[in-house]
């Protein structure tokens, strides 16, 4: 169980940083489509453009934190073999506190006490849920299991990316969502996948988790730069909290047999109640600074004649 926390632990502070670093690689490559007033970074409905979103993910910071993804990708999975999903996907979750803070040095964002107050109530949750968590369960499923996860993250990251491109620029929130979900299926397809343990290439390649994993992968790596392209970094990371923590931790419940310690359930269900609460409230107000701080200022409107 230690050790699986400090996994965890240490997967969410790759993610806190690689998510600040993507934010500023995303900001520096639209701030230079603004000066080059380019009209192909975004789509009709205000949203950015495919291309726009390719030339944030070759920036130095984005790229950077990237590679911290791919370590906190690699810690994320070992954690998911280690604990309980509804656990160790809320662990990880917790770099939207790293995420809030390095913002503000590095970002220059300004939290309120609302902000605050709720990425209060997710570290609380998590002392929660630490204290309810007993065994993981076993992560045997039939291959058929296994074929519907790969068919739900294709359509899943498909769908979602479609959706996102109709919502444009309000999209911020339905991206980080989707792809919190992206990764949820990450998370969940690690504890079923095949091969691992013992390790047994044949198995490997032909489990249809592998790629479900892949596809919620990349595609919700996708999605996770199209909200911090257009929205607040801590809403963005916020509503990926939800995504990545509510299914995942629900299916290891339900499917998995991931359970709490004896007699504990009442404090794992306040603590995951209140972890998706908490960032909820993160994202719905991170998003309202959003939208506040792009209004114009009053003498910024132009006069009518």
């Amino acid at each position: 169980m230690i050790i699986g926390l400090m996994t965890a632990i240490s997967a969410s502070a790759c993610y806190g940083v690689g998510s600040v670093l993507q934010a500023m690689g995303s900001r520096r490559s639209s701030r230079q489509e603004a000066a080059a007033s380019s009209a192909s970074g975004t789509t009709q409905r205000g949203g950015p453009s495919l291309s726009s979103t390719a030339k944030a993910a070759v920036t130095w910071e984005f790229m950077l934190g990237s590679v911290l993804d791919f370590v906190g990708f690699g810690l994320g999975a070992l954690a998911a073999r280690l604990l309980p999903l509804f656990l160790s996907q809320t662990v990880i979750s917790a770099n939207l506190v790293i995420t809030a803070v390095l913002g503000i040095k590095l970002l220059g964002v300004k939290l309120t006490g609302r902000e605050w107050g709720s990425i209060g109530v997710v570290c609380a949750a998590l002392v929660l849920l630490a204290g309810a968590a007993g065994p993981e369960g076993s992560g045997h499923t039939p291959i058929t299991t296994h074929w519907w996860l790969l068919a739900a993250s294709a359509l899943l990251i498909g769908g979602g990316t479609l959706a996102v491109r109709w919502l444009g620029a309000n999209a911020a929130i339905a991206a980080g969502l989707l792809s919190g979900l992206g990764f949820g299926v990450v998370g969940i397809g690690v504890r079923v996948l095949n091969g691992v343990d013992p390790l047994d290439l044949g198995a490997l390649l032909t489990d249809p988790a592998l790629y479900a994993i892949l596809i919620g992968g990349v595609g919700g790596m996708y999605l996770h730069t199209v909200a911090l392209q257009i929205g607040s970094i801590n809403g963005a990371t916020a509503a990926l909290v939800v995504g990545e923590t509510v299914v995942p931790g629900a299916l290891g419940v339900l499917w998995l047999g991931d359970a709490s310690r004896s007699g504990y359930a009442w404090l794992a269900v306040v603590g995951f109640l209140l972890a998706v609460v908490g960032a909820v409230a993160v994202a719905w107000f991170g998003q309202s600074e959003e939208t506040h701080a792009q209004e114009p200022r009053p003498e910024e409107v132009p006069a009518s004649n």
